[in-house]
């Protein structure tokens, strides 16, 4: 019995926090920070700063040249669907052999496999939300109000950029607040000259480098971006923000993490006598021991997908249909960018014009659709990436010339293109959701996920006008062969996917508050994307961080207070 008493009280902690990517380490940092002794799950294997392998690889130091082989491409099968997998990071990402699901439509469920998940290699765009947004759905009547609005979240906008580190330009947008920026990354001369030109001709237009959080200054032992483009490996100098270079290690320098990876957590645990969640159920994935932990709080930031899995999966007599989840809303409104609608150019007049390093950054072209006017076949709207360059020497592998003749035709740069590529909003639809699926099973035995997720009439209809409306803005800057592109993407590609757990003011109809906790378990909050109530056009990576670190004071607060 003493034994049992002490191997309890070495599996508790003040708090438990599920998932180490974005929002997680986060969560970590955040609770450590406030003198918790805080848990820290991960599913995947560790990672640790700054050894990440291959990182300072040249392309022929790769076995493969950079490129994966079929053995690859069967266990990755999902993976590949996704532009981001290489030679040079594939043990970043997850086994889709061991971890399978059913698509009742296409899903591309792009998944980190290691500490850190994908703040390893995300885009890395950083832009605020404005009321236009938090307004969204109710001015449209769509899904359920947002129970926040701008002026809540503004202030821990502030406070996670200048942790994290953004660079970027004021531009004065009211839709797209400005930032606690360090410097901007340069646009290059077809880019500025682009910039011109759409200024002189739409008036509600605007060109913009993008807001990312790549460093262009120092700071807090994190060395500036050496323009290498290579992100995608993770970051020796900590240039870039993730969770490997920068939350976790404030997490340890408090004394009061405990990080184990390879653990995958099968359940919250409730007591219904308490009515309130006591910790959480694990496997572990070297040894298939299933083991429990212990806290006063729980952070789920698992990933939208992954923690709708741990809700549903954990059911009790008091919540026979998901933990929280008398609303039934849990597993529903799930929601991704759409982006596949552009078009490219070529540019003329600048070929005495080159650009020095390859900028890990792109062009942003901000929302300006349904803002002034109304459009007729569709709501909200969408923002461009992209930017100007001159192909590499790669361009030379299908080229007939040889020897001397092709070194001499790759010494000269080749012409320069444009090509700008919209991210569209997604609409909360109620019937786009994931159940549990308990007939086919993971490696460990686990129950999978049934998704049916898509996009409809809407994003559709967005995807013409993204297309068309890129196309009139190179036509107008003069720019040659413009060619006007829209295949619209699989829901999960844009790997932006959010919603499965909403915010709300009702419980009847969302599963979280405003400060992320269960409506039905006060213990719980939820901060990765899965409260999100709609999903704009920006990458919302920076909102999560924001309403994470909201949250842990939030519910720091309540502890103190003894709410919870």
């Amino acid at each position: 019995m003493n034994l049992n008493l002490k191997a309890a009280a070495e599996n508790t902690f003040d708090a438990i926090v599920v998932g180490s990517g974005i929002s997680g380490g986060w969560a970590a940092k955040e609770l450590c920070e406030a003198g918790l002794k805080v848990l820290l799950l991960e599913r995947g294997k560790n990672v640790v700063h700054p050894d990440y392998k291959g990182a300072m690889n040249d392309p022929w130091e790769m076995e493969h040249r950079g490129r994966l082989t079929e053995e690859d491409r069967q266990r990755c099968h999902i993976q590949v669907r996704h532009y981001s997998i290489g030679e040079d990071n594939k043990h970043f990402y997850i086994n889709d052999l061991e971890n399978p699901y059913q698509e009742l439509k296409r899903f591309d469920w792009i998944r980190g496999d290691v500490v850190g998940g994908r703040s390893l290699f995300w885009a890395r765009h950083c832009y605020r939300w404005s009321d236009l947004d938090f307004d969204a759905n109710l001015k449209d009547g769509i899904g359920v109000d947002w129970p926040i609005r701008y002026s809540d979240i503004a202030p821990w906008y502030d406070y996670v950029e200048n942790f994290i580190g953004v660079s970027g330009k004021e531009e004065g947008i009211p839709h797209l607040p400005d930032g606690k920026f360090q410097p901007p990354m340069s646009l290059n001369c077809v880019e500025e000259d682009f910039k011109n030109k759409v200024r002189s001709k739409f008036s509600d237009r605007h060109v913009t480098i993008g807001r990312v959080a790549n460093l262009t200054k120092p700071l807090k032992g994190r060395g500036i971006c050496l323009y290498r483009n290579l992100c995608q490996r993770g970051c020796p100098y900590g240039a870039y923000f993730s969770t490997n270079a920068s939350t976790l290690p404030a997490a340890h320098a408090t004394g009061n993490l405990t990080l184990r990876p390879q653990s995958i957590v099968n359940k919250v645990l409730y007591d219904e006598a308490k009515e309130k969640a006591t910790g959480v159920e694990i496997v572990d994935t070297e040894t298939n021991e299933v083991k429990e932990f212990y806290s006063r709080i729980i952070f789920l930031n698992a990933a939208t997908l992954a923690t709708a899995h741990i809700l549903l999966n954990s059911t009790s007599s008091r919540f026979p249909n998901g933990l929280g989840n008398s609303s039934d809303e849990v597993g529903r409104n799930i929601m991704d960018h759409h982006k596949g609608a552009g078009a490219n150019a070529q540019v003329e007049g600048f070929e005495d014009q080159y650009y020095f390093g390859r900028r890990p950054n792109g062009v942003y072209i901000p929302r300006f659709r349904n803002i002034s006017d109304k459009q007729k076949d569709y709501i909200r709207g969408f923002g461009y990436q992209g930017g100007a360059s001159r192909s590499g020497w790669g361009r030379g592998n299908n080229d007939e010339a040889l020897g001397a003749a092709l070194k001499e035709k790759l010494i000269q740069p080749a012409g320069w293109t444009i090509n700008f590529g919209g991210f569209g909003e997604c609409l909360p639809y109620r019937n786009n959701r994931v159940i549990l699926n308990h007939e086919l099973k993971d490696k460990w035995g686990r129950p999978t996920l049934n998704i049916e997720v898509e996009f409809k009439a809407n994003e559709n209809n967005m995807q013409k006008d993204m297309a068309n409306a890129m196309a009139e803005m190179l036509e107008a800057a003069g720019y040659k062969n413009v060619q006007p592109y829209a295949n619209i993407s699989f829901p999960g590609n844009a790997n932006h996917e959010m919603g499965s757990a909403r915010m709300g003011r009702d419980p009847k109809t969302s599963v979280l508050n405003g400060f992320n906790q269960m409506h039905e378990v006060k213990n719980v909050f939820v901060t990765d994307g899965s409260f999100m109530t709609s999903s704009s056009c920006v990458n919302p990576s920076l909102t999560y961080m924001a309403m994470t670190a909201r949250a842990c004071a939030f519910a720091v607060s309540e502890m103190r207070k003894q709410n919870i």
